[in-house]
């Protein structure tokens, strides 16, 4: 019986997948730009699609000093953003001068415990003019009307007035057994006076 042997059939060779095939990479879906908004909302593009949605937050400034930068969940297209979460929050901070002002904690009043409010993603957010935040959020499986809503977040941060970094820490879950499909975002106070926000899909790596 004669052997058949096939060469350059490594992955690193492949130049192109089949369309049924997922790389993993991130594709991008949709962006948005603020400009003195109120909110900004994604109302399409969450669905079965993908496994995670990812948004990428790019110097988001506030109108108004010392405020939180928050988002809430729907399950009725936008119509409604009032899903019910549990979460947990810390943070790890330090000073410009590099004085005494630094440290890592736990931040009570950032968490919540079965509560349908909005979540805080970055806490009192620096409005000076160089002032901004930047992160990631991650939500995962959003389409599923099995498991509750699973996310978490990663975002740095001026903090309000002071020369203060700031890295604040968030995860939960959205307890509901239906299927999120728009998302919010907003401060708690005052505009979104600038900053873009992209949304990703990702899918698991199928073969």
């Amino acid at each position: 019986m004669a052997i058949i042997k096939h060469g350059n059939n490594a992955l690193a060779n492949v130049t192109a997948f089949p369309s049924a095939v997922s790389t993993g990479k991130p594709v991008l879906i949709s962006t948005a730009t603020a400009s003195s908004s109120a909110s900004i909302e994604f109302t399409s593009g969450i669905d079965s699609t993908y496994d995670i949605y990812q948004f990428k937050f790019i110097n988001i400034h506030p109108a108004t000093n010392e405020t939180d930068f928050q988002f809430n969940l729907s399950i009725d297209g936008g119509s409604n953003y009032n899903v019910t979460k549990t979460t947990t929050f810390f943070r790890a901070f330090h000073e410009e001068a590099g004085s005494d002002s630094s440290g890592l904690d736990y931040q009570t009043g950032e968490d919540l415990a079965q509560s349908t409010a909005y979540q805080s993603l970055a806490d009192r957010v620096s409005a000076d003019s160089d002032g901004s935040c930047s992160g990631t959020l991650q939500l995962f499986n959003p389409s599923s009307t099995t498991f509750v809503k699973h996310f978490m977040a990663n975002f740095n941060r001026m903090f309000s007035n002071q020369s203060i970094t700031a890295e604040d820490f968030m995860a939960g879950y959205g307890n509901t057994t239906s299927a999120v499909n728009a998302i919010n975002f907003k401060f708690a106070s005052g505009n979104i006076d600038a900053g873009t926000i992209k949304m990703y899909g990702i899918s698991a790596w199928v073969l």
